[in-house]
């Protein structure tokens, strides 16, 4: 793995491979980390209501995740955030949960790993779509730093949506901070608060 601090000069995707000063960086398409997770729903897999618990769709989700941002980056790789988690429709017990992983954006040290989840029915031949999200994962060297990872080779028309895809929701995401942070900070309790409260299901009950 090549050192973090070895600065970039050029890249030739022709050649699949990131130029830098006194060392190369191999990339890798989409194809070679994208990773299928599929797992029998058993029964102390649900919730009181019956259903398979959230939570137990995250946890394998997140391990999908890991095993297709460490193959790519060809490092350890944590967990920094999941976007857009959606829980479609409900997984039952008895179901066969596929999980379908594939490295959506690269950047320096940093990747996302899209997931598409379905749930099939064996006894009745129906399968539907029951989850999406996406992981932000960073790679880590031995000493525990984060460290670049190889770029993404994009092969495909859906290769490049999904890659700007990430960079629309990352920009969505920093905007919504930003707007949120300022919201925060000058946040005063008038009348147009007041006046958006008064349509939503809440009793304003702080003293004046």
């Amino acid at each position: 793995m090549l050192s973090a601090d070895c600065p970039m000069l050029l890249s030739f995707a022709s050649l699949d491979m990131f130029i830098l000063e006194d060392c190369i960086m191999v990339g890798h398409p989409v194809a070679y980390s994208r990773s299928v997770i599929t797992e029998l729903m058993v029964p102390n897999y649900a919730n009181f209501g019956g259903k398979v618990h959230g939570g137990t769709l995250m946890s394998l989700m997140d391990k999908l995740a890991y095993v297709c941002a460490s193959k790519h980056a060809g490092n350890y790789c944590v967990t920094v955030s999941v976007d857009n988690v959606q829980f479609l429709r409900p997984v039952e017990v008895g179901e066969v949960v596929s999980l379908m992983g594939s490295v959506n954006y690269v950047g320096k040290k940093s990747l996302v790993v899209g997931i598409r989840g379905t749930s099939e029915n064996l006894h009745e031949g129906i399968s539907k779509h029951t989850n999406t999200c996406y992981f932000t994962m960073v790679a880590k060297g031995s000493g525990g730093k984060p460290v670049e990872v190889p770029p993404l080779i994009l092969e495909t028309d859906e290769d490049v949506r999904r890659f700007c895809s990430a960079l629309q929701r990352r920009r969505i995401r920093e905007d919504g901070l930003l707007f949120m942070n300022r919201y925060k900070a000058n946040f005063l309790l008038d009348n147009e608060v007041s006046e958006l409260l008064a349509q939503e299901r809440c009793v304003l009950a702080v003293p004046k």
